[in-house]
């Protein structure tokens, strides 16, 4: 019985072992099959994600056209400004200088004047000997002569001993202003180091601009990335104006949209800069691309640093940087009518502050998506472009 029982047993395990190995046999095909794929899987995986990364970096790329010309433009600020201020500080020393030298020339003349005094003292000491001054007292024909002859006596020689001390005093004065002399010409000359390191930076960021730019506008591809950016910056000064009437209608304190400038101001408005036009309002055709552009105002060629005016009276509403168009003022001038200036190199106004016709409220410059120093201008009744050349006056 015992050893049927353990033939039995014997049996079943071998039956069981040899199930497992059959199974093992035939899942090893399968098993080699679904980690090939799991292989395959990860390798798509990765090649999807540096497909992915490639394109979040030409993305980016392309998102950067305009950061990059703003980047420099902000560079190019920088080093113009703190041009000016060595150049301020550079006027004050010479300033300094001119002074000093003026003071030197007086302290001259006044030493000249003394050293004649006290060689003129000398030559009439000498005539009258060791003893001049005591012949004056024994030659007194009476006590009170004598007493006169005496105080005399002491008034020259203070005025002597005084002469001599202010002689004295002006030589140290003018060797005390000949060392303030020097070194007012060290720090001068400091300066103008400084001015000539800074005007060699800003030629050098004018002339990577300016190879940013070719690249962009001989490029079709990256002149057309450039525009779309160009759009969405201009979408945004939409929105900002829209923005502006809805307020302006909900508070009702202003006239509405489509507001009523006074008769006679359209074609008579004065110019935002002295200038001639290099582009117009309208539809505009790239002249290497065969692609076309509408232009919401226009752009007028100036000399770098002229004065930006408000065409009308109004308003600050924005004063910043706006991609592509570099710094740039708005104006609400509070009858519907909004203006805007950019590509300058400073603002001189501040948001909120109220400005008058013709005042002066920027520089022009090249910040922006331009080359030249040119002034950007646009009219707008709400937010509807205008043509700006029917309002300004003609000339």
């Amino acid at each position: 019985m015992r050893s049927w029982t353990g033939l039995r047993v014997g049996v079943a395990t071998w039956v069981l072992v040899s199930l497992s190995w059959t199974a093992v046999a035939m899942a090893d095909p399968m098993t080699e099959k679904i980690e090939k794929e799991r292989a395959t899987l990860d390798q798509l995986k990765d090649r999807i994600e540096k497909t992915r990364q490639q394109a979040d970096r030409a993305g980016k790329k392309r998102e950067s056209l305009l950061q990059g010309i703003q980047t420099l433009d902000e560079r190019l600020l920088h080093n113009r400004q703190a041009h000016q201020e060595i150049s301020r500080k550079l006027r004050k020393k010479d300033q300094e200088i001119e002074v000093i030298n003026t003071r030197i020339a007086g302290l001259r003349m006044s030493i000249r004047e003394r050293q004649d005094a006290i060689l003129a003292r000398l030559r009439v000491q000498y005539m009258e000997g060791r003893f001049g001054h005591w012949k004056t007292l024994l030659a007194s024909g009476s006590y009170g002569d004598f007493q006169r002859r005496l105080q005399y006596l002491s008034a020259v020689s203070e005025r002597d001993y005084a002469l001599m001390g202010t002689f004295r005093s002006d030589v140290a004065d003018m060797e005390q202003a000949e060392r303030e002399r020097e070194a007012a010409r060290v720090g001068m000359l400091s300066y103008k180091q400084s001015t000539e390191k800074q005007l060699a930076e800003m030629r050098s960021v004018k002339k990577e601009k300016k190879v940013y730019l070719a690249k962009i506008t001989q490029q079709k591809e990256s002149y057309e990335h450039a525009l779309q950016e160009l759009e969405r910056s201009a979408s945004r000064i939409d929105s900002l104006l829209r923005d502006m009437e809805e307020r302006r209608r909900s508070a009702a304190a202003r006239p509405p949209t489509g507001g009523i400038l006074p008769r006679g101001v359209k074609g008579a408005l004065p110019w935002p800069a002295d200038g001639s036009i290099v582009s117009f309002f309208g539809r505009q055709k790239h002249p290497t691309f065969n692609t076309y552009v509408q232009r919401r105002g226009i752009e007028i060629k100036t000399v770098e640093g002229s004065a930006i005016h408000a065409v009308m009276p109004g308003s600050v509403v924005y004063a910043d940087w706006l991609k592509g168009y570099g710094l740039v003022i708005i104006l609400d001038h509070a009858n519907g009518f909004f203006s805007l200036y950019a590509h300058a190199s400073k603002i001189l106004a501040t948001v909120g502050a109220p400005v008058g016709a013709g005042q002066a409220i920027g520089e022009t410059g090249d910040t922006g998506m331009t080359g030249e120093n040119t002034l950007y201008f646009e009219l707008r009744q709400g937010a509807e472009p205008l043509d700006p050349l029917q309002w300004l006056a003609r000339r």
